[in-house]
């Protein structure tokens, strides 16, 4: 026999929830027959019927759920859920929410829970959503809390919004000083795993299997789903890629969602692009950098190695240099410079400097070393020349069985090096001068040395020596010592072992070693 219905009016403001209502079977459950509802249960009825909020009565000490029309939309598929426990229809959710309603019963304090995740198995699947809410005790005639009031709203959407800009701003911020094709890749996979909306991220080469968004379906549900979108590309020396990885299982792929794979893989591809524009610029700076730097051209009674090594994160392009060059009476003159800066603008400068002490050494027929720093600064001044730069000169007379006789002079560069053939080694560490395009006028002094056969005289630019965050006597220390190691080598040997032990760089690098021959 079917339960009696409930008077027609009882349920009238229940609105869309009217025929859910009245067709449960309250008698059968722990309200018992709607028509010995106590007042305080129908107010508060009628207040959550009243309110457009999404809001559930949990009622009595089983707290059995009624709620209004907006609740229905938090629920998804656990509605219809009218007259049952709240440990029934919300079991992922009780750890979260049990300590707070048994405090709402024990005491009667109304709570307050802003942008809580709460797990809930709504769709099919657990899934993540966050709510902001307010547990508010009824009270009975006697002061007693027969049950509470919920007025919720979901959050989600807001609580991911944040969560995935701030991962796209991370992202980016990251990705602003990426130094290669490689460092991208990296750097994403590292910053998007370290979030929670993209797993297994890789960025394979190649053009993704469909335009837009493409899902891969199958395979173990709990490592989410397999996904695959487009990296847009502009630049023409940008190779095609994809970004792969898996969503969460714990959310929806709603637009969203979406969109904020669409503007990770957008920021990936302006990360790219702009490393393979650096990347041609770089080409580019290089190839007119070296084309500045020709061959020594150091004679039969010397042995000379150059190199130049541009600068590993930075564009190559500078304002290092060196030059080895006879003069017109058979003396060969060695120069290595470094003109403040790196950009073109210091490319431009060391190119002009290098033919004007080219100039004034050879046209003029000056040959002290003192004389072509102090030529070459009046030059500078003349010419409007508005750069600051380091050199050291040295001019080296043949003297026969003897070796070489060296005249050098030093404008603000680092000390030479100078390896004795019996496996001595040490700084030609004597004051240096001014540097280059600050006074004309400053009187520079010469310094004399031999050069026995087998000796070695290695210049050098400040980007061998100096890092970043040590101290340069450190780096003459470490100078001196691998020098030492590698004494018998010769100039080209050398060369390439400094620079593969000076490791990563942050400036470019030159090189010049010239090495006595004897002759009889």
């Amino acid at each position: 026999m079917s339960p009696p219905a409930p008077p027609s009016h009882a349920f009238a403001r229940a609105g869309a929830l009217r025929e859910e209502y009245a067709a449960t079977d309250w008698a059968a459950g722990p309200l018992g027959d709607p028509v010995g509802w106590s007042p305080a249960l129908r107010a508060s009825l009628d207040l959550i019927w009243g309110t457009r909020f999404a809001a559930t009565l949990l009622w009595g000490p089983e707290l059995v759920l009624l709620y209004n029309e907006a609740y229905v939309e938090l629920m998804g598929d656990k509605h219809p859920a009218l007259g049952r426990r709240c440990d029934e229809v919300f079991p992922e959710a009780m750890d979260a929410i049990g300590p707070l309603l048994a405090q709402v019963r024990a005491g009667g304090e109304a709570t307050w829970s802003q942008d809580v995740l709460l797990p809930l198995q709504r769709a099919g699947y657990v899934e993540d959503c966050w709510f902001t809410w307010s547990y508010s005790a009824v009270l009975g005639p006697d002061g007693e809390v027969e049950g509470i009031v919920d007025i919720a709203v979901e959050t989600t959407a807001q609580v991911l919004a944040r969560r995935r800009s701030h991962l796209v701003a991370q992202l980016l911020a990251t990705l602003e000083d990426a130094v290669d094709e490689e460092d991208v890749v990296a750097r994403t996979r590292a910053t998007l795993e370290s979030g929670q909306d993209l797993g297994e991220v890789t960025l394979p080469l190649g053009a993704a299997p469909g335009s837009g968004l493409t899902l891969e379906t199958g395979g173990d549900p709990s490592r989410g789903v397999l996904c695959r979108v487009e990296v847009p590309r502009r630049h023409a020396g940008t190779p095609p890629r994809h970004l792969e990885g898996r969503l969460s299982p714990r959310l929806p792929l709603d637009g969203a969602y979406t969109e904020f794979l669409r503007t990770v893989a957008a920021g990936v591809g302006a990360a790219l692009d702009s490393v393979a524009a650096a990347e041609s610029q770089r080409a580019i700076s290089e190839a007119l950098q070296r084309s500045l730097l020709t061959q020594p051209q150091p004679g039969h009674a010397l042995e000379v190695a150059v190199r130049y090594q541009p600068a590993s994160q930075q564009a190559r392009v500078g304002g290092d240099w060196y030059d080895c060059y006879p003069l017109p009476d058979g003396a060969v003159t060695v120069m290595v410079g470094d003109v403040a800066g790196h950009d073109q603008t210091a490319a431009a400068a060391m190119g002009q400097l290098r033919n004007l002490a080219r100039g004034v050494a050879y046209s003029a027929d000056v040959w002290l070393p003192s004389q072509v720093l102090q030529d070459l600064d009046l030059a500078m001044e003349g010419l409007g020349m508005e750069v600051v730069a380091t050199a050291v000169v040295a001019v080296l007379e043949e003297q026969g069985p003897d070796g070489q006789l060296v005249h050098w002079a030093n404008a603000g560069h680092p000390p030479p090096v100078l390896g004795r053939a019996d496996g001595g080694v040490r700084l030609l560490d004597v004051e240096a001068g001014l540097l280059l395009g600050l006074d004309p006028s400053i009187h520079r002094a010469d310094h004399r040395l031999e050069l026995a056969p087998g000796d070695l005289l290695l210049l050098y630019t400040d980007g061998l020596v100096e890092r970043r965050g040590a101290d340069l006597d450190d780096g003459l220390t470490w100078l001196v010592e691998t020098v030492t190691a590698h004494a018998h080598l010769g100039p080209e040997e050398l060369c390439d072992v400094l620079l593969r032990e000076s490791l990563t760089h942050d400036d470019d690098q030159v090189l010049l070693a010239v090495r006595a021959r004897g002759l009889g």
